[in-house]
């Protein structure tokens, strides 16, 4: 069940995309904005890549990049996010022996492309506006 904010915390998600992503009602907000745009592949890919990066055990290291790579990086993938040539061939190149780092640059164009692009949009949509007005009724 996702976290409800209040409007003092959604106030807050304004002030930086770092905000917004640390908060998990945050998330929630920003992935329902991104359904809507048809873009959410990012946020996923960019948590992914967050609980990734944690991963201690080479072997679930080793699988996780996998999963990571046939859901968002390969061609045609359920969720492929939208990075340049040179990044995906990278990677592709990294899952013979992953590191805690292979995705790091895609995430990096991913969070720069929500960052520019979809988060201010998401603080001028409706969904945002609404959560930071709304009024505790009595």
């Amino acid at each position: 069940m996702p976290t409800k904010a209040t409007p003092e915390e959604a106030r807050l998600w304004s002030e930086s995309v770092d905000k917004l992503l640390c908060h998990k009602a945050g998330q929630a907000a920003f992935r329902d904005f991104l359904r809507t745009e048809f873009s959410e592949e990012n946020i996923d890919f960019w948590l992914a890549c967050e609980a990734y990066r944690k991963i201690k055990s080479l072997t679930k290291l080793a699988s996780k990049a996998k999963k990571i790579y046939s859901q968002f990086i390969e061609p045609k993938a359920p969720k492929e996010i939208n990075i340049d040539f040179t990044t995906r061939e990278n990677i592709t190149r990294s899952m013979d022996k992953p590191t805690q780092s292979s995705f790091d640059a895609a995430q990096n164009v991913i969070y720069g492309l929500m960052a520019r692009d979809c988060y201010p949009r998401f603080l001028r949509s409706d969904g945002y506006l609404g959560l930071v007005c709304r009024r505790v009724s009595t």
